[in-house]
Formats: C-alpha cells, structure tokens, sequence
C-alpha cells in the first residue's frame, strides 16, 4: 500500500509538471496530502464492442488505487458476449448485465449500487474521455475542497477534436438553463467526467434511465445538504480535453435528448 501509494503522489507530482496553467496555480497553493483511497470507475456500455477493450486498458493503466464497474446495458453488437470472455480476467473489474437496453442513466444507478471506492467517477466506454485526467479530476477532493468535481470541455484543457457547432450551442444552452435552476455556475453541465464522493452519491435518489442522467444528477447534488451539519455540497470544476467522434463512428446523443434535458432541468428544479 506504501508503494502505491508513492506511485500515485509521484504521478501527481509529474501531472502537475506536465499540466495545465489551472491546475499548476491550485497545486501550489493547495499541496496533497496523501492518503489511502479507492476510485470506481463506472462505465456503462452499449454497443461499444470496437472500443470496450482498449477503455478498460487505458483505466486499468491509470496508477491509481481503483475498481472498474461494468454495466452492459443490453448491448446487441456483441459487447454483451465479449464482457462475458472477460469475466474473472481481472480481480479489480467487475461486471454486470442488464437484461433489456433501458439507457445510460439506469446503466450508472446499476454501477452506483454496487461501488466499494470512496471516490466514483462515471466514464464513458467509448475513447471521447481520457483517464489519465483521473489525477486532475480527483485533485480537488483529495486536498479537501470537493465533494463533487464536474470535468469540463470548456475551459481549455487540452487538445479537443474539432466538430459539431451546434452540439456546443445546444449545451451551452442547456448548461445555462440548469445554472439558472441550480445557481451553480457550471460550465459544461452535459459532460461524461463526474466525480463524487461515494457517501453523497449512493445518499442522492436517482431516477433517469437516459442521457437526461447529467441534468438529474447536477440538480441534485446542487441542492444536497449534509444530514449532520446542513452544510452544501461543495462543487468544483476542472478543464479536461475532449476526443469527441461522430455519429459514424458511434455517438448516440441526439435531439431527442437535448428536448428530455430540458424537461429534466425543469421537473428538478420544482421537485425531488
């Protein structure tokens, strides 16, 4: 654990001479400390038979303590029968099925449920993201600031592939919204990268069984209260880049999903 534990402040260390301008200023101002942790990564899949490999690969790679928490979700390609090749393979990737496709938001409730970490971050099967942002993302809640660190495509940090305009107005948009209802002020509100305490996370009652996941989740963690002292959830934000592929090459969000988004923010912004 000693050693593990060295490895992963080394690799904080080497991030941050690597890294961003942001994260540069917060590390000098804010040292880790380091402690014992676990991180779950949840991914939910479907129909990610192409990609589901080299994702738990990179994952894997990450030099951080972690569990990986696989959910199909229905797939029909073929993942189903691969993640089942993969049983056992590894002791910290654990896998489990749904029966019938009922989307990605009920896919994460399933990975919820079954996390041990003291950390959970939910990651897409796909390669959009990329886990070696795990040391950014996790660098707020291991020095104490964070409950809960959104990623964001939008605050420069790092190479993003170069498509879709009207995808980044409709999220804007739809991030506006829900900072209107929320009074957070968020920039990407729509992005895969969460991370959350795990004790907050399994207290928050999800419903969403869809992509109108990230609204539900932003609403409710923007209005959790501690049960002992009633204090709010304390929300960072961190820049990520962002490797986003076309409908070509698989990305299933659609319209559909951005007019469920906007029903979502505004259902939560009036009731639980």
């Amino acid at each position: 654990m000693q050693e593990t534990k060295k490895i992963t402040e080394d690799r904080l260390i080497e991030t941050s001479q690597e890294g961003r301008d942001a994260t540069s200023v917060s590390r000098k101002k804010f040292p880790l400390t380091p402690r014992d942790y676990t991180l779950s990564v949840l991914i939910p899949v479907y129909n990610e038979r192409h990609t589901l490999i080299e994702i738990i690969e990179r994952v894997r790679a990450v030099e951080i303590p972690k569990e990986i928490v696989l959910v199909d979700d229905g797939s029909t390609d073929g993942t189903r029968d691969l993640m089942k090749t993969l049983e056992n393979r590894w002791p910290d990737v654990h896998i489990f099925y749904h029966e019938k496709n009922k989307g990605k938001g009920a896919a994460i409730r399933t990975a919820i449920a079954q996390a041990t970490g003291d950390f959970l971050v939910v990651q897409d099967a796909d390669l959009e993201y990329d886990p070696r942002e795990y040391f950014v993302l996790l660098e707020p809640m291991l020095d104490g600031r964070a409950d809960v660190v959104f990623g964001s495509r939008f605050l420069g940090g790092g190479p993003h592939r170069v498509c879709f305009f009207w995808h980044r107005v409709a999220n804007q948009w739809l991030t506006t919204l829900s900072n209107m209802t929320t009074n957070l002020n968020l920039t990407d509100m729509e992005v895969c990268y969460k991370v959350f305490k795990r004790e907050i996370i399994q207290s928050v009652t999800l419903r969403c069984n869809r992509f109108d996941f990230e609204p539900e989740v932003t609403a409710k963690v923007a209005r959790w209260r501690d049960p002992e002292d009633g204090h709010r959830c304390r929300i960072y934000e961190v820049p990520i880049s962002y490797s986003g592929r076309d409908y070509s090459e698989g990305k299933k969000i659609g319209l559909k999903d951005a007019f469920q988004a906007v029903y979502t923010i505004l259902k939560y912004a009036i009731r639980d």
